[in-house]
């Protein structure tokens, strides 16, 4: 007591600087990118020499392999760790209950809850020997963390087998954590001067009253991902990605919406690639592009396209290979296929029609085109046709200022004829040769 009074009032005079703390958001589901947030952050907290790292949790779950990664980072790391549970109506459910358990102080804020880290199938249902293979897994895992800390084993073990959850209060009185606390500020306070035990058995006293809270830096990538890293974000950036790459390349020279198409792409990409990909989703989405580009060459009255749009809905549902809360959600699939089919289909039709008409440019643009005889065609002469002079002869003379149609082309010559069948010559024109 007297040696927490006297670093107190050090702290206080300014004589001995306040402990710092490297504080890091586990806000969403977990995923690969979070791997990397906390493993920077334990870089940076070990080479601050802080004295703790606060990971304030609010987390659905998320996939089991990055969990267990961010696991052994946090049992491993030099700096204690700190896994609190907050705002009040959060939760750290699921894989958010292994990662609260794994760290040094387990605690939680009023009004938040933790459990329910049963394993759930990716994709269908699991078989019962598998569900049993993959549930004696994780409790094995889970009781040898929660053991090593000294927590209740058993209880914790419910939250696999029965899918059990725990109010803050419930999880405090049976042992899940070492304490409730309204603030950071009083939960530094509960912690100061309280003795720990390190994973690997080490005895550590904790010295944050009045810390020093710093916010972990993210990296540049970090805060890209970061920002786009929800799974319906990275399906609207890449279905709109792709769109303007077509408008590009089916309109060449606009630019825009090819730089625009490309870097949202891009990013649409490196959102949806650190989540585990189906190949089933992955499959339904080229399957409906196909579709479409068939719909505008083949007269199927609509059904194939409208077999374009249920395969790119079905592939936006299937893509992530995750749990629930990493799925893209059939509001967003919906609102965002449905859009993308009906536009790509009219600029699909538009660019199959002109590619039908007449070429307009060109020597092909000049067939059938009435021009005007600027000499006598005797039967050779010089004719006006689409704005140039062209050298011309025709099958019948024409006086000068009469209308010919352009028959065939030879070369840099017009062969033309009169523009209507029966055209009257008159009596100074050159009989034909």
């Amino acid at each position: 007591m007297f040696k927490r009074f006297c670093l107190a009032a050090l702290t206080a005079t300014g004589l001995l600087a306040a402990p710092k703390v490297i504080a890091v958001d586990i806000d969403g589901v977990i995923h690969p990118i979070t791997v990397d947030l906390l493993a920077h952050a334990l870089d940076q907290a070990a080479s601050q020499n802080a004295a703790a790292v606060l990971l304030r949790l609010n987390t659905p779950g998320g996939l089991l392999d990055a969990t267990r990664q961010m696991n052994e980072k946090i049992v491993a790391s030099r700096v204690p760790v700190i896994a609190y549970v907050t705002p009040s109506g959060g939760r750290a459910a699921s894989a958010g209950f292994f990662i609260l358990e794994a760290a040094d102080v387990a605690a939680m804020a009023p009004g938040t809850n933790t459990g329910a880290s049963s394993p759930v199938a990716l994709t269908g249902q699991m078989d019962e020997t598998m569900r049993h293979k993959v549930e004696n897994d994780a409790s094995a895992w889970l009781r040898s963390t929660v053991e090593k800390r000294g927590r209740n084993a058993t209880l914790a073990e419910t939250t696999i087998r029965q899918a059990s959850s725990f109010t803050e209060k419930e999880a405090l009185d049976q042992h899940l954590i070492d304490l409730i606390a309204s603030s950071e500020q009083k939960l530094f306070e509960a912690l100061d001067g309280h003795q720990i035990t390190r994973f690997d058995g080490r005895q550590e006293v904790l010295h944050v009253a009045g810390a020093e809270v710093v916010p972990y830096d993210l990296t540049l990538r970090e805060r890209i991902i970061s920002a786009i890293a929800d799974p319906n974000v990275g399906f609207i950036l890449l279905i709109v990605g792709a769109l303007g790459l077509y408008v590009e390349f089916n309109s060449p020279g606009l630019i825009l919406p090819g730089v625009a198409g490309g870097i949202l792409l891009l990013m649409g990409v490196s959102s949806l690639a650190v989540l585990p990909l189906s190949w089933v989703g992955v499959s339904l989405l080229l399957l409906g592009a196909t579709l479409f580009i068939l719909e505008a060459h083949f007269a199927s009255h609509g059904v194939l396209g409208s077999g374009g749009t249920v395969a790119l809905v079905l592939g936006a549902l299937m893509l992530i290979d995750g749990p629930p809360e990493m799925r893209i959600h059939l509001v967003t699939a919906l609102s965002v296929s449905i859009p993308f089919a009906l536009i790509t289909m009219f600029l699909l039709s538009l660019a199959v029609r002109a590619r039908r008409n007449k070429s307009l440019m060109g020597s092909e643009g000049l067939v059938n085109e009435i021009g005007e005889a600027r000499t006598a065609l005797a039967p050779a002469g010089k004719v006006f046709v689409h704005g140039e002079y062209w050298d011309a002869v025709s099958s019948t003379p024409v006086e000068t200022g009469g209308e010919v149609r352009v028959v065939a082309i030879d070369g840099m010559k017009l062969k033309v004829e009169p523009k209507a069948a029966g055209l009257e010559i008159g009596p100074t024109a050159v009989p034909p040769r």
